[in-house]
C-alpha cells in the first residue's frame, strides 16, 4: 500500500474498541514532511507506477495508430462539411454571392 493510500481523509483520531463512549485525546498533528522528503516520495511513486505500465505490441500499436488516423480523417471531413454549409448559408442568408459594385 502507498503512502499516500495509507494515510486518512479525516483528521479525527480512530477509536480503539475499548474507547467507545469515551472522548478521545485529540493526537498532535504529524509533521509534514521536509520539500525533498516529498520530492522523493513522488519520484519513489512515479517509478512504482512505470513499472505497472505495459508496452502495446507492434500489431496492437499498428491497430491503434490506424484506428486514431481513420477517426481524424473522418473528423475533417465533418468539420468540412460543416464548414462548407455554414459559409453557403451565410452567404445565401447576407446576399453575399451577388454581383460586387464598386
Amino acid at each position: 500500500m502507498s503512502e499516500t493510500a495509507a494515510s486518512s481523509s479525516d483528521d479525527r483520531p480512530v477509536k480503539s474498541a475499548g474507547e467507545t463512549g469515551k472522548a478521545a485525546k485529540p493526537t498532535k498533528p504529524a509533521k509534514k514532511a521536509g520539500l525533498f522528503a516529498r520530492i522523493a516520495l513522488f519520484i519513489r511513486q512515479v517509478i512504482s507506477e512505470m513499472r505497472k505500465v505495459v508496452s502495446p505490441t507492434r500489431k496492437e500499436l499498428v491497430n491503434y495508430t490506424l484506428v486514431v488516423l481513420v477517426f481524424v480523417a473522418i473528423m475533417m471531413v465533418i468539420v468540412s462539411g460543416l464548414d462548407f454549409g455554414f459559409g453557403k448559408a451565410v452567404l445565401w442568408i447576407f446576399g453575399g454571392a451577388g454581383p460586387v459594385e464598386h
